[in-house]
């Protein structure tokens, strides 16, 4: 603040003056005063002091202004006035004055930043604080030392899939030991498992025509574990290549996968079904691809796909257990897609037993046995619609329906499957070769689901019927090429004939098991939109179910080495 007083200036700002010095004490030496000379008009730009009266100022040469002296603050369109010069006794006024108004300012900073801590809001304050800390830890250094080496190592595959498995990673598992020298030619033992509890089937047969007295045991999922799985696909003769094919597979039906959690027989892929749509039968079959792999919708890579389509396919079951009342489906696709459902339902209970899935389980089983039709010879099976009629092959889904109930300890009506049992030996003359109906002339697909069925109803291992339906079997390998065999390619009849031969074991599983290996991965799709999928160009049922149908059948055969345990063991 100027040391000297401020005139007010007609309309321009109010300057506040300080307050005067305190009187000087009367024992200090009053200066003798100076005449004033005359001051000197200074023009506007001439803002300086000029010296005490004792040398004439020159008006060429003013000198340095003296110290506390400051110009005067001039308003636009002002005048400056001409400063009066000071004597020393002012000069030494003005100096106790200006010490007295720094004092004065030091302690107005001093207040003001008393003043702002103490309003500063609550927020600002944290955050300078919590700042501090961070900074304060970010400049703590933790050394830890390094007690163990990982070593990665990367193996070339020729093929695709190859590169998934390698052997060495069945040196160390504890629980599952496999006997590198298992031979093919005996009967699987499922030593690594034999900790597993087992899932017998106790049927009352009284009346059955057909020879049930081999025990039988039911089909454990527990070969879907990882541990399992990578264990009995190298005893059963799994490669890298069946692997990376079941991989390449649940990747594309996780993109075909809809919004609503459903998958369609029609699209949005190539070569969907001709006039046919079935939610319920796409659903379920992409299900069991994922589950028949070991995902689940509590574990697994593909748990949240799994999650998705379990929950959009139990949104179609009403409170009966039936899954096609809700839909608009086509006669002849109703129980085909209902026994679907059911044995997707029931494998996912019996992966995970999650309680929230035991009810809707035991209402499909519940709903599969109470719309059982009565056949010939008092046996019982299933057709195209509910109480009416039976045939081979809706009767064989249905059959693995109940097994999978059984299996996962649900209530399964034992009289359902003595019923069954009689109605497979009304369309068969010899045990060995069965009919689609009563009358009908034999099948190679009929036979290979009925022999399924029997194996899971109680045939014994060693029944000649069975060895001989096996050998008809590998009579007709798979085989892509249309004429260079006597039947058309059928997905159908290899998914079924698979399951027989991988139960059956010894020499009968490994001739099967050597084409298999080859040709189903060498027909998947490799590249392009529909990599993972296989054409259903050519198959026998392909225009009707389309590329989905398709794909999920052959990712059913790849995964026979560890989805089902084999039936028979020693």
């Amino acid at each position: 603040m100027p040391s000297y007083l401020v005139r007010s200036q007609p309309q321009g700002p109010t300057v506040l003056r300080p307050q005067p010095s305190p009187p000087k004490s009367a024992s200090e030496p009053l200066a003798t005063p100076t005449p004033r000379p005359a001051p000197t008009q200074a023009t506007p730009r001439q803002m300086v002091a000029q010296p005490p009266a004792t040398q004439p100022a020159s008006p060429q040469q003013p000198t340095a202004p003296q110290r506390g002296a400051r110009a005067t603050p001039i308003l636009a369109g002002q005048a400056r006035p001409a400063p009066t010069p000071a004597t020393p006794s002012e000069s030494a006024e003005s100096d106790e004055q200006q010490e007295a108004q720094d004092d004065l300012l030091a302690k107005a900073k001093e207040f003001v930043s008393h003043v702002a801590i103490e309003l500063a809001p609550p927020w600002l304050v944290s955050l300078l604080v919590h700042l501090a800390v961070i900074i304060g830890l970010a400049l703590v250094y933790l050394r830890e030392d390094v007690k163990s080496i990982f070593v990665v190592e990367l193996a070339y595959g020729e093929q695709l899939g190859e590169q998934m498995i390698d052997d060495t990673q069945f040196d160390n598992i504890e629980t599952l030991e496999v006997d590198p020298a298992v031979s093919l030619d005996s009967e699987p033992v499922l030593d690594p498992l034999a900790a597993l509890p087992e899932l017998k089937i106790e049927l009352d047969i009284v009346g059955a025509s057909t020879n049930l007295t081999a025990p039988s045991i039911g089909i454990a999922l527990s070969g879907r574990e990882k541990g399992a799985k990578r264990a009995l696909l190298a005893a059963y003769g799994g490669t890298g290549e069946t692997e990376g094919s079941v991989g390449l597979a649940l990747e594309w039906l996780q993109k075909n996968q809809q919004s609503d959690g459903t998958w369609r027989l029609d699209g949005p892929y190539g070569n969907g079904s001709i006039g046919t749509e079935n939610r319920v039968a796409a659903t379920a079959m992409a299900l069991l691809a994922f589950q028949g792999s070991g995902d689940t919708h509590l574990d697994g890579e593909y748990a949240r796909v799994v999650q998705r389509g379990k929950d959009a396919l139990l949104k179609m079951q009403d409170l009966d257990g039936c899954f096609f009342s809700t839909q608009s489906l086509q006669i002849q696709h109703q129980l085909y897609s209902q026994a679907q459902a059911t044995i997707a339902i029931c494998e996912l209970y019996g992966m995970t037993k999650d309680p929230d899935l035991q009810k809707p389980a035991q209402r499909a089983i519940d709903y599969a046995v109470s719309i059982q039709a009565d056949a010939d010879g008092g046996g019982g099976g299933w057709r195209y619609s509910p109480g009416q009629g039976a045939d081979t092959s809706v009767a064989g889904w249905f059959v693995i329906a109940l097994q999978s109930g059984q299996m996962s300890q649900l209530n399964v009506s034992h009289e359902a499957l003595r019923k069954v049992s009689l109605f497979l030996d009304s369309v068969t003359s010899d045990g060995i070769h069965y009919a689609y109906r009563a009358g009908e002339s034999p099948k190679i697909s009929m036979t290979a689901e009925a022999l399924l069925c029997r194996q899971y109803l109680g045939w014994s291992h060693s029944d000649p019927r069975l060895i001989q339906g096996m050998q008809a079997i590998n009579a007709k390998p798979i085989d892509w090429d249309p004429a260079a065999i006597t039947e058309i390619p059928s997905a159908y009849y290899w998914y079924y004939a698979t399951q027989v031969a991988h139960h059956m074991g010894g020499d009968d599983w490994e001739k099967w098991n050597q084409v298999l290996r080859k040709e189903i991965p060498k027909a998947q799709v490799k590249s392009g939109r529909e990599r993972g999928s296989w054409s259903p160009a050519g198959d026998q049922f392909g225009s009707q179910g389309g590329r989905l149908y398709m794909t999920c059948l052959c990712t059913y055969m790849l995964e026979v080495y560890y989805r089902h345990l084999p039936v028979y063991k020693h």
